[in-house]
């Protein structure tokens, strides 16, 4: 991902949020705070014959601890008229194999219970659910309280 993929990868964060079962945000950052806040070496994309960015994988470190330096937390979009394609897992495994070399043991996330399409996709690239906050006690969102499924993928490399 380099910065002359930057408003496309904005966009299809944008319809991602659009939809409204992706994010509790509610506007895709510029370019600039998400350079800043996903790591360089793990943030990719996919690309057609054309050179249109069909889907986005990247992380971001989930603290500055020491002991949470190999854990990250994900985010995979792809574009609407590229779903079903498997665009997402294509990233996706490209993604674990990227944080896998570089030593990093745990990649995580949460997602909205309603976005089964994203809950199988993880399922199939070897995440697991851990638990589930609660609706009315994790965030409010579009002006109703979400549920977040947690998910992660342990490395099997990583020891």
């Amino acid at each position: 991902m380099l910065p002359e993929h930057a408003d496309q990868v904005l966009a299809i964060y944008q319809a991602g949020i659009d939809g409204g079962d992706a994010t509790f945000e509610e506007a895709a950052p510029t370019w600039e705070v998400f350079d800043a806040s996903r790591l360089a070496e793990h943030r990719l994309i996919a690309l057609d014959g054309a050179g249109r960015v069909l889907g986005w994988a990247a992380v971001a470190p989930v603290s500055d601890r020491c002991a949470y330096a190999g854990v990250v937390e994900h985010s995979v979009y792809v574009r609407p008229d590229a779903r079903g394609q498997k665009v997402g897992l294509a990233l996706l495994e490209a993604l674990l194999a990227s944080t896998d070399a570089a030593g990093i043991w745990t990649v995580q996330s949460g997602i909205f219970p309603e976005n089964t399409a994203s809950l199988a996709l993880h399922a199939k690239a070897g995440f697991r659910v851990v638990g589930t906050r609660e609706l009315g006690r994790h965030g409010g969102h579009g002006g109703r309280w979400r549920d977040v499924v947690l998910i992660e993928r342990r490395s099997p490399v990583v020891s």
